[in-house]
């Protein structure tokens, strides 16, 4: 596989709402796995948001999102999408460089390390004030 760059969306409670209607407007596939089926503890009434959607349509696109948890800071135009870029333990070195790259100067928010979805994960803002997302799959 190769690395993939994308966008990552994130909503305060309506994640699986936005996602169904990407998906009926983009067509493809969509997976949606909510805090509880992947056996994340957040706070009451949390448990049901989706921590984590991909869809994947016909032409290619890739789109994921996730609902904030009602603890962390949402600001809609701040914090509310990401660049992605993710791949396989083959692209472990790509995706590595990357991280080393352009988190010179960032404010990191997740370090990258081994995710408990069994990835190794890490999140920063880059100097610019962009947010990145690094996920390097144990799968593929």
């Amino acid at each position: 596989m190769t690395a993939i760059l994308n966008a990552y969306l994130n909503f305060r409670g309506n994640a699986r709402e936005a996602m169904e209607f990407y998906h009926a407007a983009l067509g493809g596939k969509l997976d949606v796995m909510t805090f509880a089926e992947m056996g994340q503890e957040v706070g009451p009434g949390d448990a049901d948001l989706v921590m984590h959607s991909y869809l994947e349509t016909p032409s290619g696109f890739a789109l994921m999102g996730s609902d904030v948890p009602s603890e962390m800071d949402y600001q809609v135009g701040t914090n509310n999408f990401s660049v992605s870029i993710s791949g396989t333990h083959s692209d472990d070195a790509e995706l590595r460089g990357y991280w080393d790259k352009l988190s010179q100067g960032a404010t990191i928010t997740q370090p990258l390390e081994a995710a408990p979805w069994g990835a190794a994960f890490g999140m920063f803002t880059d100097r610019f004030g962009v947010n990145w997302l690094i996920n390097i799959s144990a799968e593929g």
